[in-house]
C-alpha cells in the first residue's frame, strides 16, 4: 500500500516516450553485437554478413514484439490507449502516417506468430522472425536448410540475447504510477 505513495506519477504518454526512446536506442546500440553475433555463429556454413547498419527488419520485430506485451501489464482500457499512443508517437518518429504503420506492425506481429506455431511465447517468435526475415536459412548446412527449420543451437542463442530487447514493464511499473 505505501509503495504507491513512493511512486512518480506520469502521464500515458510521457510513459509511452520513454518506452519508445528507449526502445529505439537499444536497437541502435544493440543491433550491431545481434548482427555480430548472427555473422559469427558457427552454425552457418558461410556468414550473412548482415551489415550492422541493417536493423530496420529487427527494429520492426522488436517493436511488434514489445506492442504484443502491454496487454500483459494494462487493464482497463490502458493497453489500448498506450498502444494507440505508441503508434501515434512512433508515426511522427518514422515519418508516416499512423494507418500506415499499424498494417506494417500487425504484420510483424501476424509473422511472429506464424513463425511461431504452435508455441504462444513472443520471445521464442523473435529469433524466429529474425531467421526469416533476414533469410538465414540460405546459410545453414544442408540438414537444416532442406528441412527450413533454424538450426535449435542458433535459436538457444538468440532467444538469450532477444531478452535484452523486451521492455521490463514490471521494474518499470514499480518506479512509475501512470495515470492517464
Amino acid at each position: 500500500m505505501f509503495t504507491i505513495f513512493g511512486k512518480k506519477k506520469i502521464k500515458e504518454d510521457v510513459a509511452v516516450n520513454i518506452f519508445i526512446n528507449n526502445l529505439l536506442d537499444t536497437v541502435e546500440k544493440g543491433f550491431p553485437e545481434v548482427a555480430g553475433i548472427i555473422n559469427d555463429s558457427p552454425e552457418f556454413v558461410t556468414s550473412p554478413n548482415i551489415s550492422e547498419t541493417n536493423s530496420e527488419k529487427f527494429l520492426l520485430i522488436i517493436i511488434a514484439a514489445n506492442l504484443k506485451y502491454i496487454p500483459e501489464h494494462f487493464n482497463n482500457n490502458q493497453d489500448e490507449r498506450i498502444t494507440d499512443l505508441v503508434f501515434e508517437q512512433l508515426s511522427q518518429v518514422f515519418g508516416v502516417n499512423k494507418e500506415t504503420l499499424e498494417k506494417v506492425i500487425t504484420d510483424y506481429q501476424c509473422y511472429i506468430a506464424k513463425v511461431n506455431q504452435p508455441s504462444k511465447n513472443t520471445l521464442y517468435g523473435i529469433a524466429k522472425a529474425v531467421f526469416g526475415k533476414y533469410n538465414l536459412n540460405d546459410y545453414q548446412d544442408e540438414y537444416f536448410k532442406t528441412m527450413k527449420s533454424p538450426n535449435p543451437m542458433f535459436l538457444k542463442r538468440m532467444d538469450d540475447i532477444m531478452e535484452s530487447f523486451i521492455w521490463n514493464w514490471e521494474a518499470f511499473k514499480e518506479k512509475y504510477q501512470i495515470a492517464n
